[in-house]
């Protein structure tokens, strides 16, 4: 699953990872619900890749949760949904509007392949950017330094550093200042 290969996703060991993100998930998201020393210790066993500075607003979806590198001052905002197939990185100083969608995860185009493997590719997203609500970032993609991602964007390619990028499928229609 790591490298990229075609993997069974029912796998008897990935299907106890994701229960074990679940338990924490559903401490995070249904016993506390707010952040406190309870969740950012909850925050600290899902997210073992990510800086302590790492704030998330509940709810929060990921599948593994160890496959998230976050930098510091790194902010989602609620109801956002990683799926961490692979190893997703993200920068210093970034923020995740509401909705927001990382994947990584994907499956073959083979409709009979589909019924029982999946691939992942990974997700870059560099330092200092802001990512509007209901955008989604499509697996395979990096987003360069500096960039804005408009509300509801579909990222389906690489986004250069310094870019405003926008709309289904997300276009860089400016370079912002350096």
């Amino acid at each position: 699953m790591l490298s990229g290969e075609k993997y069974f996703a029912n796998d008897k060991v990935l299907t106890a990872e994701r229960t074990k993100a679940k338990k924490l998930l559903h401490q995070i998201n249904v016993t506390e619900y707010m952040m406190n020393a309870n969740t950012r210790n909850n925050l600290r066993a899902l997210l073992p890749n990510s800086h302590k500075r790492l704030y998330i607003e509940p709810p929060f979806h990921c599948d593994y949760g160890y496959n998230i590198y976050s930098g510091e001052n790194v902010y989602f905002n609620v109801n956002c949904v990683v799926l961490d197939t692979m190893k997703i990185t993200i920068g210093n100083n970034v923020f995740f509007g509401p909705g927001v969608h990382i994947y990584t995860a994907t499956h073959p185009l083979d409709a009979v392949e589909r019924r029982t493997i999946e691939f992942s590719k990974p997700v870059v997203i560099g330092n200092d950017c802001w990512i509007g609500g209901n955008s989604v970032i499509c697996p395979g993609v990096t987003i360069g330094n500096c960039c804005v991602i408009g509300a509801g964007s579909v990222v389906t390619k690489n986004i250069p550093d310094n870019s405003l990028a926008v709309g289904n499928p997300a276009k860089v229609i400016r370079e912002l200042n350096k």
